[in-house]
């Protein structure tokens, strides 16, 4: 009988950040005309206070775990918007006009904000 093994979670961590990264360019052919290249793009546990970030610098991107329990176009906004500091990395009227090619900007700030406001937590900065 052959044993079969289970992804160690370092396994499946690194498989759900490719999976993120792999997404991260789809959107970012879609949307930012292929444009926004992170180095990396991975989930993590520590974002407490914003939905994701992005260091221009080296061109990483980090995208809160609270993340994981919303619909897939929530996801897909917050990544656009950080793929567009790949871009501008200020908040300034050239970032959002990246923004604003993603479709749903407005329905997913929107769907934030309340999730944000029925889990009685601030709304995340960013």
């Amino acid at each position: 009988m052959t044993e079969t093994r289970r992804p160690t979670r370092r396994g499946r961590q690194a498989a759900a950040d490719d999976a993120l990264m792999r997404r991260s360019l789809e959107l970012s052919d879609l949307y930012l005309g292929g444009l926004a290249q992170p180095e990396s793009v991975r989930w993590v546990s520590n974002q407490r206070s914003r939905w994701g970030s992005c260091t221009p610098g080296d061109r990483t991107i980090r995208v809160s775990e609270r993340l994981k329990r919303m619909p897939d176009w929530v996801v897909d906004y917050v990544l656009v918007h950080e793929l567009a500091h790949l871009l501008e990395p200020q908040h300034d009227e050239k970032f959002w006009a990246w923004v604003s090619h993603y479709p749903l900007t407005e329905k997913a700030k929107g769907y934030l904000m309340g999730w944000a406001d029925a889990n009685n937590v601030s709304r995340p900065v960013d």
